[in-house]
């Protein structure tokens, strides 16, 4: 009974965990079932927190169609139209500076196609076929986007369809003169690693270095030279997008207040200020070493030195080695002193084709001397070695405290003559293009659904009405539950402490219920085993009997009667003729025999034959 409650309590626990896991998945990519709207709408106060999004339901879901921006925009590209994309789009023909001729030239392939792997209908991309070969393809913003009181915000996804082992997807957006009286258009054909740009961001790797590009070019306003500055490395994980082979979401917000975020999939992996979390700073020290402050001569650094008064003992024996021969060792009985380790192979034969005039004399290989196997040792004995108790080393005067230490030398410091303070860093050149400049030893990279604008709302629902949909109908292509799963936890991490606990604790139960009588019931009839107690399953068979002795009357012991009711069996003899002769002596005699029989002997208990 309690092994099938058990097992009713453990379908009950898995098919709730089951519905749980499934619900959460459910959830996460765009409602239930049951949903009769056909849009679920996420709400948000703040513009800069994640904004209204109208998210199709997964089970209406039909058709993709190509994204089209809802506000205000600087470009937008989900590169579904061949033909405008020929009219925007220039292919560089730039060669690389300070590179070898053969591979100097941007003669990397770009194609418009379908992915790879679950393609979406009527979806297409930009793709990069080539690899180990330089790329470069660029277009014009449709207007620039000038830094001032409006968030830059750029986002696009990136499919490394055959991973990647080394290489970059990131994008460039290319810099613009800021004053228009001196503004050059961009020649997007002479783009090229070397062509200003504002901003690089983007995924790259190579090896086990995994990276998310955030780089700015900051321009100094003292003398206009630019810098780049890195910023700080995520401490969010971001090694999944480069070897599942899926398309993944990349987002760059920077807020005129310095802040900046980075975001992969609508999560945030990396944010931080422009002040404080990049590298090299923006600002420089307000105080550097001075360049020309030499340390004096007569500067003493020394903590510790020598003790000059200190004089080597006379009994101090430098030369003394540190072993010497154990006098004490006797040679082991046994040992062969005209006997080598090794002899020359007698079965060795030279070969036929040994040449005397190239190879030399030709001599038989050693082998261990088999006389030696049984013998002590062989060879010359010497005595092993022991340490030398008067042995002392090299001597050495003491250390004591230097009376002319004057601490670590530093250079004095004086004021930076570059400093300058820029607490704008937000306020950047000015962006008229964008652009992917790359090269790849893996083939066939995917990027698509391009925006660049100045609201994170915008870009929120640009990613809802392409990113969001794609993904919802990848995973409803997906092979097994197994494999949403194991995307789902590699998202969230910490669902594998749920799943442990709440798969782990119907397998305890199951085995507690299961097994816990078990062990209670094989003790109880261990201990009766051991006290000899009677069990339900026991029969009591008739006790076997010692034969009697010569002279004494064959009687049923005790409990004899209440076996042969039970065994149906005759449970005394007859009695013999010459004990009925013999005299009231030795009947006396006989009466203690009968009573040391009546003792039954402990026997190994019988399982009565079962009943039909």
């Amino acid at each position: 009974m309690k092994v099938r409650l058990s097992w009713i309590f453990l379908g009950l626990l898995l098919i709730t965990n089951f519905n749980l896991i499934s619900g959460e998945e459910d959830e996460d990519y765009g409602g239930d079932e049951g949903d009769e709207d056909e849009y679920v709408t996420i709400e948000e106060e703040d513009e800069q927190s994640k904004p209204a999004l109208a998210v199709p339901a997964e089970e209406e879901v039909e058709e993709y169609y190509s994204p089209i921006p809802d506000g205000n925009y600087y470009l937008h590209e989900n590169f579904d139209d061949p033909d405008l994309f020929k009219e925007r789009w220039v292919r560089s023909e730039a060669k690389k500076e300070d590179t070898d001729d053969l591979i100097a030239k941007y003669d990397g392939v770009w194609k418009l196609e379908e992915a790879q792997r679950d393609p979406v209908t009527g979806d297409e991309g930009l793709v990069l076929k080539s690899k180990a070969k330089h790329a470069a393809i660029a277009t014009l913003l449709d207007k620039p986007f000038l830094f001032s009181d409006r968030p830059f915000v750029v986002q696009y996804e990136v499919n490394l369809q055959n991973g990647q082992e080394c290489g970059g997807a990131y994008l460039k957006l290319l810099s613009l003169d800021p004053n228009p009286k001196t503004r050059k258009p961009i020649n997007l054909k002479e783009f090229h690693d070397k062509t200003p740009y504002t901003i690089m961001f983007g995924p790259d790797k190579c090896g086990n270095d995994n990276k998310l590009h955030f780089i700015f070019r900051h321009k100094n306003p003292l003398n206009g030279s630019f810098e780049e500055k890195h910023a700080k490395k995520p401490k969010e994980r971001i090694e999944e997008p480069f070897k599942d082979k899926r398309p993944h979401l990349y987002t760059l917000v920077i807020n005129p207040d310095n802040s900046f975020s980075v975001s992969v999939d609508h999560k945030v992996v990396n944010k931080g200020s422009l002040l404080e979390d990049v590298s090299p700073p923006v600002n420089p020290l307000a105080e550097i070493d001075d360049p020309n402050d030499f340390k004096p001569n007569d500067w003493d650094e020394r903590e510790k030195i020598p003790d000059p008064e200190a004089r080597k003992p006379d009994d101090w024996d430098e030369d003394a080695p540190a072993q010497i021969p154990d006098e004490t060792a006797e040679k082991p009985i046994g040992w062969l002193d005209d006997e080598p380790d090794n002899i020359a192979d007698p079965n060795a034969e030279k070969p036929e084709d040994w040449d005397v005039d190239m190879d030399g004399e030709w001599e038989a290989p050693l082998i261990p001397n088999p006389m030696c196997e049984s013998a002590a040792g062989c060879g010359q004995w010497t005595r092993p070695l022991i340490d030398n108790p008067n042995y002392k080393g090299k001597w050495r005067p003491p250390l004591i405290d230097n009376p002319n230490y004057k601490g670590k030398w530093r250079p004095r410091r004086i004021s930076n003559p570059d400093y300058f303070e820029d607490l704008q860093p937000f306020l950047m050149t000015p962006i008229g293009a964008v652009g992917f400049e790359l090269w790849s030893m893996s083939d066939n990279i995917m990027f698509d659904n391009l925006i660049i604008t100045d609201s994170l709302i915008v870009a929120e629902q640009y990613a809802a009405d392409s990113f969001d949909i794609k993904r919802i109908k990848l995973d409803k292509q997906a092979d097994s539950l197994s494999t949403r799963l194991l995307a789902y936890t590699t998202q969230y991490p910490w669902l594998w402490v749920v799943i442990i606990v709440v798969v782990g604790l119907p397998v305890v139960a199951f085995f507690y219920f299961c097994c816990g009588d078990t062990g209670r019931r094989v003790d109880t009839q261990a201990d009766a085993k051991k006290t000899d107690a009677p069990q339900p399953d026991d029969e009591e068979v008739e006790e076997p009997k010692k034969p009697a002795s010569k002279g004494q009357l064959e009687t049923p012991v005790n409990g004899a009667g209440d076996a042969e009711e039970e065994n149906e069996e005759e449970g005394s003899g007859e009695e013999d003729e010459e004990e009925e002769e013999e005299d009231e002596e030795e009947a006396e005699e006989s009466e203690d025999n009968k009573t040391d029989a009546k003792v039954p002997t402990t026997t190994a208990r019988q399982r009565r034959p079962r009943k039909e």
